[in-house]
């Protein structure tokens, strides 16, 4: 995606630990209204979830967006997740694939047609797939101007899917978030 990648450096372990621990809290949860969070505001598309991951001391706090795509065979899902990291300053993207995504492919991403990266995914639980990377201002700010993200996995390598997500209710949920 013109050769360019998402960063996605984690500066110290426990962010990734952080991360990690949110993003199974949330993404094993249909809901976060459920047993352990619960949804704090909605902005657009976007909801304010909260939970207190295992081993945590405060509750969380993340935007999450769940999007299926009904017209493809088997509803291919996708969750979004921007959350801050632990050290309270860095903005962490993270995207849960579905089971069955090609790992070698990486997991890209266009906000309004324009190629913004690729990324690794990381690794597979028994709810999918994760890749992340870290939010720099300019991509924080596509997000909050932006219409729409589309996020694309491949099942094949000549099969690539692309997920849109849209951006509307972003910046208000990031101010809130904040």
């Amino acid at each position: 995606m013109n050769g360019k990648r998402l960063a996605c450096p984690i500066s110290s372990r426990l962010a990734l630990i952080f991360a990690s621990a949110l993003l199974l809290a949330v993404a094993s949860m249909p809901s976060m209204a459920a047993a352990q969070g619960t949804v704090k505001g909605t902005f657009g598309a976007w909801n304010l979830e909260c939970a207190t991951p295992p081993g945590a001391r405060a509750e969380q706090c993340a935007l999450v967006q769940r999007v299926i795509d009904q017209d493809r065979p088997g509803a291919v899902g996708l969750a979004v997740i921007v959350l801050k990291a632990a050290d309270n300053k860095t903005w962490i993207l993270r995207a849960l694939a579905p089971l069955g995504v090609l790992l070698p492919s990486r997991l890209g991403l266009k906000i309004d047609e324009t190629d913004v990266g690729n990324v690794e995914f990381q690794s597979c639980a028994t709810n999918g797939c994760f890749a992340q990377a870290i939010m720099q201002d300019e991509l924080i700010e596509k997000f909050k101007t932006g219409k729409e993200a589309v996020f694309i996995i491949f099942k094949t390598p000549e099969q690539g899917i692309g997920i849109p997500v849209t951006l509307e209710g972003f910046s208000d949920g990031m101010e809130k978030l904040r």
